[in-house]
């Protein structure tokens, strides 16, 4: 009997091989269904199997399900599956079971292998959950499985996007006194994350300064601690670094000129952006449409206008590489200049050239116009960009709530305008909000403008100096002078200060007897 049982046993299992191989999961479900139901006794292996099955298949509810069935019977999945089954259910985030999965793992006296450990900390430090992987790591250490260099470089990656940098520095610096020499991926974590941070000394200190010969820096990793200098406004340690780069036989790419470029057109160091151009073209390094770009948007700061157009028509477009930012920067310029007319007709040129405005391009105009009191040209604008399908952003609203606040008594539209830009699914930021409450104080509406500021606060968004100016200057002209002490208050608590004059007033009206001059 117990030999028949065995061979109906084989059976199953065969049956259920030959399913998985053919692809017939489904069948291979129901043949174990069977199985369990028969005479024949069910082996742990065969859980272990038939759910290994299942996550390979992504099936995770199954596979929950008889696991769930498979504990009752004293069975238990070995550590593989376990750690597979945790792999899996990252992708599904189910918290929950990975939980309960890792305390069933802890009491048997398994422990996940690095792979599992390693794609549930990514997963928890991309839902932002920083504190529970490095409970997870410390966990991990203590049932004695060491990180490797993927955990190190998820960590140095979650801590820095979470803008936690001390912690991911006291992490790189356990890494490497460990002896680990940190790969790319984890190099650029740190790197970018303390640059964004304007620790630009310390990225350095951390990559070149201390590992210098350890290991080999990437282009990518000088660009990134080029372009930190950079922005720290820092060139002679750019331009260093660069040199070293070069001597370190790693050559500067494109990327590297384009961040120098960058900074020189920025600080309208038209010379030296010039000279780069030339080094890079001697270099064999063929300038792109974001280095002509930068170097365009150096001559219009400079207001070399005539020169950026040139350059542009006689230089860019013959190159191929002339884009819609090309076309934008110099429009800008010339409506900047207040040479409206010259910047319509450059638009009106687009076209032909294979251009498509976008809707930078008409903001630029439509505010241009609106300036300018020629509402009748901005709304043909406006028409014409709305007919290529284009639809307004946040900027362009704002523009025209900023116009129509500014237009007499024509705060009704602009409210109006405000809605639209909201039901259309567009967040209003800080600056159209203020466009918004200058307008209604202007009408003496500051009632509905109290309701903007309070609608700030309800979407998360912290007003600035000027919404706090105009706010209390609005309650001030209509005596409501203990709202606007109110609203000082929290004004001074986000580090904001009052003109002198106006805290003079408020200041006095607290120590006023009179309780009849406050409307509350």
């Amino acid at each position: 009997m117990y030999r028949s049982l065995g061979r109906h046993r084989l059976a199953y299992r065969a049956q259920i091989s030959s399913y998985v191989k053919a692809g017939l999961i489904d069948q291979a479900i129901k043949t174990f269904d069977e199985m369990n139901k028969s005479n024949c006794r069910v082996f742990s292996i065969d859980y272990n199997r038939f759910i290994g099955v299942l996550i390979s298949q992504s099936r995770y509810d199954l596979a929950e399900h008889y696991y769930y069935r498979m504990i009752p019977q004293g069975f238990s999945l070995n550590s593989f599956t376990y750690s597979r089954f945790i792999s899996g259910l990252c992708k599904v985030k189910n918290f929950i079971l990975i939980e309960k999965l890792l305390q069933d793992m802890y009491k048997l006296g398994y422990v996940p292998d690095n792979w599992a450990y390693n794609i549930y900390l990514n997963l928890l430090c991309c839902e932002n959950q920083i504190d529970l992987a490095l409970g997870v790591v410390q966990t991990m250490v203590g049932k004695g499985r060491e990180p490797d260099m993927v955990t190190y470089t998820i960590l140095i990656n979650g801590l820095c996007r979470a803008g936690r940098f001390d912690s991911a520095v006291k992490i790189w610096c356990d890494m490497v006194r460990k002896g680990f020499n940190p790969d790319e991926k984890a190099c650029r974590a740190l790197v970018l994350g303390l640059c964004r941070d304007g620790k630009v000394d310390l990225a350095y200190e951390l990559t070149l300064g201390t590992l210098r010969g350890r290991i080999k820096f990437s282009k990518s990793i000088f660009n990134s601690l080029i372009n930190g200098f950079c922005q720290a406004g820092r060139i002679d340690k750019a331009q260093a670094i660069k040199s070293f780069m070069r001597s370190n036989g790693c050559e500067p790419d494109l990327v590297t000129y384009n961040v120098l470029l960058n900074y020189c057109c920025d600080e309208i160091l038209l010379e030296e952006a010039e000279t780069l151009m030339r080094k890079m073209e001697r270099s064999g390094v063929e300038p792109d449409v974001y280095s002509y770009n930068e170097l365009l948007k150096g001559l219009c700061k400079a207001n070399q206008l005539d020169k950026a157009y040139l350059m542009m028509v006689n230089k860019m477009e013959a190159k191929g590489l002339c884009d819609v930012v090309s076309y934008n920067t110099i429009i800008k310029a010339l409506c900047k200049a207040s040479h409206t007319k010259k910047a319509y007709k450059l638009f009106e040129q687009m076209g032909g050239k294979g251009i498509t405005p976008n809707v930078v391009t008409f903001t630029i105009l439509i505010r241009a116009f609106l300036r300018e009191g020629r509402s009748n040209i901005a709304k043909k604008l406006l028409d014409q960009m709305t007919g290529l399908g284009l639809l307004p952003d946040r900027v362009l609203y704002t523009t025209i709530v900023d116009h129509l606040c500014k237009t007499g008594e024509m705060w009704r539209r602009a409210c109006s305008v405000f809605c639209d830009m909201v039901e259309k699914g567009i967040t209003p930021d800080v600056v159209s909000y203020n466009a918004l409450i200058t307008g209604l104080c202007r009408a003496s509406r500051v009632s509905e403008a109290m309701h903007l500021y309070e609608d700030m606060h309800t979407r998360g968004l912290c007003p600035d100096e000027v919404t706090f100016k105009l706010i209390i200057g609005g309650l001030i002209r209509e005596k409501k002078l203990s709202l606007a002490c109110r609203v000082w208050d929290q004004m001074m608590e986000k580090g904001f200060t009052l003109d002198g004059d106006v805290s003079e007033t408020l200041v006095n009206a607290i120590h006023s007897n009179d309780a009849s001059c406050i409307k509350i």
